[in-house]
């Protein structure tokens, strides 16, 4: 039936439209879905690899939802996702999470985890509950879109984590409520394991979430796989491979893009990882953001945990810039509450936790991290800023 273009605001009537669309393609009697930022009501153009797909039939079986990703490589790729995968991924979370529940939708609409929010909502049998974001989210709006959920229902939403940190730094109202959830899952980029500590220390059930548009979003909750998901490690360069019935048929209009990144053994991420013994994933980062310097190899995300571990660090995110000497040299942008750790404090840390070669060479501090997508570090953004004050 072709790819149908829904615009979306973050208002609730645009996602009851857009609800109503998912629920059509899911049962096969209406075209596959593409949720772009736009006006309600307007019909957004199609983007070209997407509808030259849908002209040359080259739609899989069994479309349902077409979801652009955050173009992290400045090219955003259209991730095909069927029924099967949606309904499979909706029922292990179901699953993981104790039975069905209200759902509130606090992310934009337009991403895989606001998609998704809608979608488990339709398929649960319960209205999703919906707070208006098109000024962007407010702590007061959760309280208020709470207090529209069917009371007696298990409750659930998903934030990303600048949206949790809003609301723990609100406190009052806005964290009861977010209290009274039967889980929170927070995903979209790492959460900061102080940030995870002061939610839980009000009572907030956070279950953090990994996975990607190509896999149907989160599909690893606390570093344990959803039912039926398989998670490997690809030999040799240590890349995260996700694999099970939530897997994308592919990119439209894109066939070198999926025959590199979609394997026989499922989707093959541009992240590292490292699995423990129980088969527990921890995530160590991209595996472009890795820096090279002097010869030694530096997680970034390694080094950002060690700064966060430390009271009064806020935000941290680390990259490296070229250097003629080093190769690159590690830059870290850190957000601090008041005053904070100094300098060589931070550079101590980092040194005790990921030794000599991860000490950051560049240190600079910001108000905020710059982001991009739902809640996603823009790493060339900081590079440049970082760059700026070398």
């Amino acid at each position: 039936m072709g790819v149908r273009a829904i615009g979306v605001d973050g208002s609730p009537e645009a996602v009851s439209r857009l609800a109503a669309a998912l629920r059509a393609a899911l049962d096969g009697a209406g075209p596959a879905v593409l949720p772009v930022r736009a006006r309600p009501g307007a019909e957004p153009p199609l983007p070209e690899p997407v509808a030259r797909a849908a002209a040359e039939g080259a739609l899989p079986d069994g479309l349902a939802v077409v979801v652009a990703t955050s173009g992290s490589t400045g090219v955003p790729k259209h991730v095909a996702l069927t029924g099967d995968a949606l309904r499979a991924s909706a029922a292990a979370t179901q699953d993981r999470l104790g039975g069905p529940g209200t759902w509130l939708l606090t992310l934009p609409a337009e991403h895989v985890a606001g998609v998704q929010v809608v979608l488990r909502a339709l398929l649960s049998g319960t209205p999703c509950v919906v707070q208006d974001v098109r000024d962007g989210f407010r702590p007061g709006g959760l309280t208020r879109a709470t207090a529209r959920m069917r009371h007696g229902a298990r409750r659930y939403t998903s934030l990303v984590p600048t949206q949790l940190a809003r609301v723990l730094d609100h406190g009052s109202a806005p964290l009861h409520a977010l209290a009274g959830y039967d889980a929170v899952l927070v995903g979209g980029a790492a959460l900061d394991p102080g940030l995870r500590a002061r939610a839980e220390a009000h009572g907030v059930r956070v279950v953090t979430t990994y996975g990607m548009s190509e896999t149907c979003g989160g599909c690893v909750y606390d570093g344990v796989p959803l039912d039926g998901v398989t998670v490997t490690l690809e030999p040799g360069s240590g890349r995260v491979v996700l694999g099970g019935p939530v897997v994308a048929a592919g990119y439209l209009g894109a066939a070198e893009a999926t025959a590199e990144a979609f394997t026989p053994d499922g989707f093959r991420t541009s992240d590292l990882g490292a699995l423990a013994p129980d088969g527990t994933l921890t995530v160590l980062g991209r595996a472009d953001d890795v820096v090279n310097t002097g010869g030694e190899k530096v997680a970034p995300a390694a080094v950002e945990r060690a700064l966060l571990a430390l009271p009064g660090v806020c935000g941290a995110c680390v990259v490296g810039l070229p250097d003629d000497r080093w190769g690159q040299v590690v830059a870290a942008l850190v957000v601090t509450g008041g005053p904070g750790p100094g300098d060589d404090e931070l550079r101590a840390a980092v040194r005790d936790a990921c030794g000599r070669a991860a000490v950051p060479r560049v240190l600079h501090r910001a108000a905020t991290i710059p982001e991009r997508g739902i809640g996603k570090p823009d790493r060339a953004a900081v590079a440049a800023l970082l760059e700026r004050h070398r």
